[in-house]
């Protein structure tokens, strides 16, 4: 435990949620979509804007060892970003998910941590522990799927360029 009686969070990994703005959920969407998901999740800090349109969730996983940020993202920046993974993974989608990934304008951030004891954080085989499956990834899977379902979205692993299934 650190000096403030919390673990530490450290970031494993990130994928995306790509969609058209006109699919963005509303917070009583998400949350009921990461609730269904799984029931070990405890949702913290859920944002949304003035209308009622989600914004960010911290959803924490203890029995994982794991928690997740999820915020969301639009313009025109994400939709160049989403031509580029077009141009990138061309090869290795269906035409329906390269259209999907074409028209894409909006996402969502998912960004996965693995909660550390101190006894790694101060030096301990972290590597060791992340391939040990100390960390449950199922949990941010779930809701990559969940949220993809919900906003009739693609999930991507830009890391590897893979859509996740």
């Amino acid at each position: 435990m650190s000096a403030d009686g919390e673990d530490q969070l450290e970031w494993r990994d990130t994928y995306f949620v790509v969609f058209r703005q006109a699919d963005r959920p509303t917070v009583t969407q998400v949350e009921a979509a990461i609730t269904e998901s799984s029931k070990r999740l405890k949702l913290e800090n859920l944002q949304g804007d003035e209308d009622g349109m989600f914004e960010s969730v911290l959803v924490q996983a203890p029995q994982d060892n794991a928690a997740v940020e999820i915020s969301y993202e639009r313009g025109e920046a994400v939709a160049e970003q989403c031509l580029e993974l077009a141009r990138q993974m061309k090869d290795d989608l269906s035409p329906k998910q390269l259209k999907k990934v074409l028209k894409a304008d909006a996402r969502l951030d998912v960004m996965l941590f693995e909660r550390v004891h101190d006894d790694f954080a101060d030096g301990g085989d972290e590597d060791d522990d992340w391939e040990g499956g100390a960390l449950d990834p199922s949990s941010l899977l779930n809701v990559v799927s969940a949220l993809a379902k919900l906003t009739g979205g693609l999930p991507i692993d830009p890391a590897s360029g893979a859509v996740l299934s």
